[in-house]
């Protein structure tokens, strides 16, 4: 299992790679335009996805920012955002390198944003979440580029494993 997670943290910051090289290639009014994703735009799905990100982390170490609403924009500039986006895949790739199966079979308690209760699980189950939403909103972030008649990204977990994952195989 904690393979499995380590996989995924390294697939994580792959993916994110590859939609933020995409992203990089459009005009500031592409990057802001609502096409019709959960957060609208690319720019603000991209914030959402570090938000929750710095949320879950904040909860999971007990260190950094988490903040306080789940449409927060952390970075108005696609470059400042993108910076920040590489240093918080890093950390999860550095953070889930430290973790053993004990500590993953471990209960967890955190209280939601949206909710003021708290919620009891196994630290994988909260850590299959925080990659599972990665991945959800990626899609998004896919769909966006293809509303705005971008070439289509290879995101799938086998194009990762099959490259730059291949250490993983």
């Amino acid at each position: 299992m904690l393979r499995q997670y380590r996989m995924f943290a390294a697939y994580n910051r792959w993916a994110n790679a590859q939609v933020y090289a995409a992203a990089a290639e459009l005009s500031d009014a592409e990057f802001r335009s609502d096409r019709g994703a959960f957060f609208g735009s690319l720019h603000r799905t991209l914030n959402h996805l570090l938000v929750a990100d710095r949320i879950w982390m904040k909860r999971f170490t007990g260190t950094g920012d988490a903040p306080k609403t789940l449409d927060a924009v952390l970075y108005e500039e696609l470059d400042a955002l993108a910076a920040a986006r590489r240093a918080e895949d890093e950390r999860i790739v550095a953070w889930t390198g430290t973790l053993d199966a004990i500590t993953l079979a471990a209960n967890f308690t955190y209280s939601p944003v949206t909710q003021p209760i708290e919620i009891t699980q196994p630290l994988s189950l909260a850590l299959a979440h925080l990659f599972n939403h990665q991945t959800h909103h990626r899609g998004q972030c896919h769909m966006t580029l293809t509303a705005l008649g971008k070439p289509s990204l290879g995101l799938d977990l086998l194009y990762f494993l099959r490259g730059e994952g291949r250490e993983w195989m």
